[in-house]
């Protein structure tokens, strides 16, 4: 046994010398179930790792290829060096002094500009800002001066005179008078124009026109707040008066309500922040208004204030020439105007299309309707009507809107068809105006 077995255990050696090394890798390695071939591959294994100094606890029985570390991470690559040149912080240094200096030179010569082109505009500027306040100080004089053109009137509408006769008979107990001009002719209706009447809400087409005015003359800023004082406090027509006493309203928003809603207490409102009843009837008369006067704050139930038909003509027809109110005054007034909430009276005798900007007056004296009228055809005309009445007579408001509808049909349609009413054909005329 142990002759032969040494002679096979010397044999061995001998027959794997003749195998190179490469065999192992490209042969499968067999399973060690032989101790002594475990033996010996892990002999040589271990040998090869020696030479290649990798360790041994990451030998494999079973080669096969792996990635490198390189390979599953990547790493950035660093950028290759190039040669010749002078290095990035070398050349910061060198560069750098050069650099804040040219810097420091193109900043100071933009100042330098900058500030000779400031100073060389500011004198224009100068000139030109004292020039703009000095004209808009006499625009301002001139608008609180008030010397409006001559209101000047071409031919009276006699057809139109007669028809407002006409009317005002089928109610004897009504006094009514009229007050109507043509823009753009220049004709006119006068029945008992200058003659006063009580105001009723008509004098707050006044006080706003004098409200526009001081903003023009920048006494007084749209956005500044108005208190609302219990000694301001008015009952009637109005929704201010249900708050709290102290409450605060814009100038603005109290005119719009002193006409659109027609409200007492911002009317009162607005006459206390322009200086009172005696600068705005002073002011009245320079505008020439001769009827015109606030003597008691509103209501005025009694009608103690007063205006007449030809004055509020007079003095939209001023405000629709642009001569008491710049234009954006002027827009922004009429534009008011056109919202006013109570349309029962001359509004019911105008056409489709027709647009009115106009304030009414109604107590139970008198009752009222002065505007400026717009119609399709491109024609403006102002009118005013005003109605003594008995103690809230309804009539009033009939006679108002018939007066109304035949000066727009008047204008409308040009003389002939009104000449042709007034004779045999009246009745039919009723009939067409009922159309």
């Amino acid at each position: 046994m142990s002759n032969n077995q040494t002679s096979k255990n010397s044999d061995r050696p001998r027959r794997l010398k003749f195998t190179p090394i490469q065999d192992y890798r490209l042969k499968p390695v067999p399973t060690p179930t032989n101790p002594i071939i475990g033996q010996h591959i892990d002999h040589r294994i271990i040998q090869q790792e020696n030479k290649t100094k990798t360790p041994p606890d990451r030998v494999r029985t079973k080669p096969r290829k792996t990635k490198s570390l390189a390979t599953v991470v990547s790493l950035p690559k660093q950028p290759a060096k190039k040669r010749g040149k002078t290095p990035a912080s070398a050349r910061k240094n060198i560069s750098g002094p050069l650099i804040y200096f040219l810097r420091l030179s193109i900043v100071g010569i933009g100042i330098a500009a900058i500030t000779g082109t400031v100073l060389s505009h500011s004198t224009k500027y100068t000139a030109a800002d004292a020039q703009a306040e000095s004209t808009n100080e006499t625009v301002q004089k001139s608008f609180l001066q008030n010397q409006p053109q001559e209101f000047s009137l071409s031919e009276s509408i006699p057809v139109l005179e007669t028809k407002v006769e006409e009317l005002a008979s089928q109610w004897p107990k009504l006094e009514p008078g009229v007050f109507l001009l043509d823009l753009d002719t220049g004709n006119y209706v006068d029945v008992r124009g200058s003659t006063a009447f009580s105001a009723a809400s008509s004098i707050k087409i006044p006080i706003l026109v004098a409200f526009f005015q001081e903003v023009d003359a920048g006494n007084i800023t749209l956005d500044e707040m108005l208190t609302m004082k219990p000694e301001l406090i008015a009952k009637g027509s109005g929704n201010m008066q249900y708050q709290e006493p102290g409450t605060e309203f814009t100038a603005l928003e109290t005119a719009i309500k002193t006409i659109v809603i027609s409200d007492n207490t911002g009317t009162n409102m607005l006459v206390e922040r322009i200086g009172g009843a005696e600068k705005l009837n002073q002011r009245f008369r320079e505008w020439g208004l001769t009827a015109t006067v606030i003597r008691n704050p509103l209501p005025d139930l009694e009608g103690t204030n007063t205006t007449s038909p030809k004055d509020l003509v007079k003095l939209l027809a001023m405000v629709n020439r642009g001569e008491l109110l710049t234009l954006r005054s002027r827009d922004r007034l009429l534009d008011i105007m056109k919202k006013t909430k109570t349309r029962t009276l001359l509004p019911q005798g105008l056409g489709k299309g027709a647009i009115i900007a106009h304030k009414t007056g109604d107590i139970g004296s008198v009752l009222a309707d002065a505007g400026i009228v717009d119609m399709p055809n491109g024609k403006r005309y102002i009118t005013a009507v005003i109605v003594k009445r008995p103690h809230n007579d309804s009539t009033a408001r009939t006679l108002i809107q018939q007066i109304s509808k035949a000066f727009y049909q008047y204008l409308e349609n040009p003389k002939p068809t009104l000449e042709e009413k007034s004779g045999e054909n009246n009745d039919e005329v009723e009939i067409n105006n009922e159309q």
